[in-house]
């Protein structure tokens, strides 16, 4: 039985977006749609303002996150904080379905 967590990391990104952060972009989200494929990532938010984003990870430890985190190309350019969450309720995992069985 899997002892996974979920943490909310909260990363700052720069006030200036350089050139060379536009251009890893792609392979930002290349990472993102990875680890949502192989269930470490659950959600992954960018502010209106793109001042922030938001990503839910499944993690046993802390240190996992933070070694998934040095994966994301972006990460250099952004302060992160992490927090072990209690729970992390969405739609998707409390809306019922009906069977018409």
């Amino acid at each position: 039985m899997s002892n996974q967590i979920q943490y909310m990391v909260d990363f700052s990104l720069p006030f200036t977006l350089t050139e060379e952060f536009f251009e890893l972009i792609p392979k930002q989200r290349s990472k993102v749609g990875e680890y949502f494929a192989n269930g470490k990532l659950s959600a992954y938010t960018l502010s209106m303002e793109n001042s922030k984003l938001w990503a839910v990870i499944n993690a046993e430890k802390e240190r996992e996150v933070i070694d998934l985190i040095a994966t994301f190309p972006l990460t250099k350019y952004m302060d992160f904080k992490i927090y072990p969450l209690t729970f992390h309720q969405t739609m998707e995992n409390s809306v019922m379905t009906f069977s018409l069985n």
